[in-house]
């Protein structure tokens, strides 16, 4: 069996996870945007796991910014640590939680500009934002996704902005923030870090039958 050209590629990796995971929950425990924000934040370089073990803490203290701001960056720290990057973190939260009420009304902008001019908020954190909590289209792109589109043979970007772009435009644009999901889930599952060098998980075989040597990465 050859490998599979492009289109027929895109469409065997669009129709499978469309299969595996047709309501793809989002991975991050929250309530509302202001803790989906907050839980984004915090799963910089850190599990959604783990994420979704400290928050509850956090959030028994403060879940709205107004709270936020009376606890100190220290009292935030000390909650957030196992999620590492805690003095970073920390000031980010606080300070984002100031710049929304004083800009914002206590309310997370919808908009990709206002969002990233936020302490700690990088385009991949504003994109999931406004995808799972205004439902805006976007197609955040983390070092896994980013990592899996090279083994599929979707992208050669060099880092997650081109493969970002890259995605978007081979994929339907109603169908970008559950494809996030999906191909977090997928890698998770079957094409993970260590588990997958391109030549081991379904869609890698599936994709490249002939592949004989592992898929080399251009790093994020």
């Amino acid at each position: 069996m050859a490998n599979l050209g492009k289109p027929a590629r895109v469409k065997l990796i669009f129709e499978t996870l469309q299969r595996l995971y047709p309501e793809p929950p989002v991975p991050l425990d929250h309530k509302d945007p202001y803790t989906l924000l907050i839980a984004v934040l915090l799963s910089a370089q850190c599990t959604d796991e783990r994420v979704n073990t400290v928050t509850p803490s956090l959030f028994a203290k403060a879940d709205t910014p107004e709270q936020m701001v009376t606890l100190s960056v220290e009292e935030i720290r000390e909650i957030i640590r196992p999620c590492g990057l805690s003095p970073q973190k920390s000031k980010a939260i606080h300070r984002l939680s100031e710049l929304l009420l004083e800009q914002h009304g206590g309310q997370v902008p919808q908009s990709f500009d206002a969002l990233e001019e936020l302490p700690g908020v990088g385009h991949k954190t504003a994109g999931v934002v406004m995808a799972q909590a205004f439902g805006v289209p976007a197609f955040p792109v983390d070092t896994h996704i980013h990592r899996l589109a090279q083994r599929w043979g979707l992208s050669r970007g060099r880092n997650v902005t081109e493969t970002e772009r890259d995605l978007k435009r081979l994929f339907p644009r109603d169908y970008w923030n559950k494809l996030h999901l999906q191909i977090i889930f997928y890698g998770r599952e079957y094409c993970t870090a260590r588990g997958c060098d391109g030549r081991v998980c379904p869609l890698c075989r599936a994709c490249y039958p002939d592949r004989k040597h592992p898929k080399r990465l251009n790093k994020a």
